[in-house]
């Protein structure tokens, strides 16, 4: 570290993101007995208060000053954030924007030629390639935006979801299942190819890409796997944060070749994911913490150990069971206002593996419990019952689950239109909605989501 921090004092072009802001500072709550680089005089501290963290999705800047890095833009642009802590400097002067999460903190910093961003510009956008271009130009007049926002707000995050698998000639083809059942007449659904639709979204407006690997790649060697090159074509066309889910754990390749699911992720990262889904290994993982407790050495406290929490998202895939009542059943239930094929009032969430084809004895509550204290950083909820059925979101499900934990959850299934996305957001707390189906058919495009939201008062991004 020592020749970085000689290249700081030397006042020379520095722009840091994320950890790369917070490693300028003294100290980090994050590690305690790990020093920081002390170029600024301050603290990391974690978010203290009642709003999901980590702080994750789109949020605004509010400008103390001006800075080359800021020339173009109108200050009504939002950025990607995510993390969990932030820095709280000594010096006010250093102070280039601030943002609001629950309360007002320092969200970028510059000092001469230093200066280090919270945010992500590489994930922003077209408003966070402008901040990179502009500090690779090395533009020197300073700049500050015309709009002064008096309070910046986290934007409801609309997601995109591509299904990807190989159909029956050996093609890798997006798809989209009813139900999770992704064969028609036969044939499994071909709804175009992951990097050109991925291309698409990202230039509607989506403000993350989702990828779920639903083939079986099961013995490929780990170079080999075929969502590798779509993450890398991916990620030098589409700006905006990049998740992967599927074939996420420990397996052993055709050559006998054992991996980890930590050198999978590792692997998935460096070819371009932000974030890695976990899905039926994560309800195996929690059954067996359950049982005889968290031994550290599970997928979801190794990869969220060195990758951090928010790179860690949980994928639950929950079926109703409806009961005669919360004491006909160990698992945590909900009084329904969807009475079961008896008139049952009450049910409970059974978490299934294997694609929806086998349940577990675990309920989604549950489950989003455990995963939490584990390390995960964020759900992403789906429901059996409603995938591909265009009826919309399980209320009942996300707000059980949504105020159960302190983490982000994302809604998923069901969606059929932009009145089901006001629904998601106006009746939960869930801070991001999925889809897939609607925008592949091109029924409904996201930019029309966005406007439907935002002239009903919920906050988006454009």
């Amino acid at each position: 570290l020592e020749p970085l921090k000689r290249y700081l004092l030397e006042d020379r072009p520095f722009l840091g993101i994320c950890l790369g802001l917070q490693a300028l500072f003294e100290e980090s709550e994050e590690a305690p007995d790990v020093p920081g680089l002390a170029i600024f005089k301050g603290k990391v501290r974690h978010f203290n208060t009642a709003l999901s963290v980590p702080h994750i999705g789109w949020n605004g800047l509010k400008f103390k000053k001006g800075s080359p890095i800021f020339n173009g833009l109108n200050g009504q642009e939002k950025f990607y954030f995510v993390h969990s802590y932030h820095v709280v400097p000594e010096e006010e002067a250093i102070a280039l924007t601030t943002t609001d999460y629950g309360y007002e903190f320092t969200s970028s910093v510059q000092r001469g030629a230093i200066c280090a961003t919270q945010f992500h510009p590489e994930k922003s956008g077209k408003s966070g390639l402008k901040v990179l271009e502009n500090f690779i130009k090395g533009e020197t007049s300073s700049y500050r935006p015309e709009v002064q926002l008096s309070e910046t707000k986290l934007a409801k995050r609309i997601v995109a979801c591509l299904d990807v698998r190989t159909n029956d000639q050996g093609d890798l083809v997006v798809t989209k299942g009813d139900q999770y059942d992704v064969r028609e007449k036969g044939e499994v659904r071909n709804l175009g190819k992951p990097v050109e639709l991925a291309r698409r979204y990202y230039e509607e407006g989506a403000d993350e890409i989702t990828f779920l690997n639903i083939t079986g790649f099961r013995d490929f060697p780990l170079k080999d796997l075929p969502m590798l090159e779509v993450l890398r074509r991916t990620s030098k066309e589409v700006f905006v944060p990049l998740t992967i889910g599927g074939g996420i754990r420990d397996y052993t390749d055709s050559n006998g070749r054992h991996y980890s699911a930590l050198e999978v992720a590792s692997e998935y990262f460096r070819s371009g994911a932000d974030k890695i889904s976990i899905g039926s290994d994560a309800v195996l993982i929690c059954e067996k913490v359950i049982a005889e407790g968290a031994k550290g050495d599970s997928s979801i406290e190794t990869i969220s150990r060195v990758y951090g929490n928010q790179a860690v998202v949980v994928s639950i895939d929950p079926r109703r069971v409806y009961v005669e009542s919360p004491g006909a059943t160990p698992h945590t239930t909900i009084e329904t206002a969807i009475p079961g094929p008896n008139g049952e009032r009450y049910c409970w969430y059974q978490c299934t593996i294997k694609g929806g084809r086998e349940g577990r004895e675990i309920d989604a509550i549950t489950l989003a419990k455990v995963v939490q204290d584990l390390g995960a950083g964020e759900i992403l909820l789906n429901c059996i019952d409603r995938d591909g059925t265009n009826m919309g979101f399980d209320i009942e499900l996300i707000s059980a689950v949504e105020q159960a934990v302190d983490i982000p959850v994302i809604a998923s299934s069901g969606a059929g239109s932009p009145a089901h996305f006001l629904e998601v957001f106006s009746a939960t707390q869930a801070e991001a909605a999925l889809a897939a189906g609607i925008f592949h058919r091109k029924e409904v495009s996201i930019q029309e989501v966005k406007t439907f939201l935002s002239q009903n008062g919920i906050e988006v991004r454009y």
